[in-house]
């Protein structure tokens, strides 16, 4: 941290080391095998974009953010988040991980990752057929978005919108009888 006062550090530290201790002692209680789980699995995180990238599990997103709200509002920042997926800087091999990732992350964002809804509400992301034969993008939700609001649930629309344009992917091609 830059510029604190000695207190402030001091008060950081303390922290710090309270946190590392009661991590210490979490993982010697999991060790011994009576939960289900063996390990401790709350990440660390130590801002906003380090909460992101936990939640995703996609490792650097973290820095992407930080570089992007270096420069932008949030909001801004959620959107060209799919820039980064659509140049493929993460390892996706193929335009539905791009827009699954690039989706999940924007809205991580947008809620601050404290809510569950981009991971758990999200069913499924997929690129499906149009009649013509071209491809499209299909966002599947598990129920209502509640807990992220509408405007992260239009953020969710908006983004792949966005990233499947890029992509090249045609828009949803609506059936005569539809």
């Amino acid at each position: 941290m830059a510029d604190i006062s000695p207190r402030m550090q001091s008060y950081y530290d303390r922290l710090n080391s309270g946190l590392a201790q009661v991590m210490e002692t979490a993982q010697a209680c999991r060790k011994t095998g009576i939960d289900p789980e063996t390990t401790v699995e709350i990440p660390i995180a130590n801002d906003l974009a380090d909460r992101v990238e936990a939640q995703v599990g996609i490792k650097g997103v973290a820095q992407m953010i930080r570089e992007l709200e270096a420069v932008m509002s949030r909001e801004e920042a959620s959107l060209h988040i799919g820039d980064y997926f659509a140049e493929r800087k993460f390892g996706e091999t193929n335009n539905e991980e791009i827009l699954d990732h690039a989706i999940r992350t924007a809205m991580e964002l947008l809620t601050e990752a404290v809510v569950s809804a981009p991971i758990e509400r999200i069913a499924k992301v997929a690129v499906t057929k149009n009649d013509d034969g071209t491809d499209y993008l299909a966002i599947y939700y598990a129920g209502p978005i509640r807990s992220a609001g509408g405007t992260a649930q239009a953020l969710s629309v908006l983004v792949g919108d966005y990233v499947r344009r890029i992509l090249g992917l045609s828009r949803y091609i609506p059936r005569e009888e539809e």
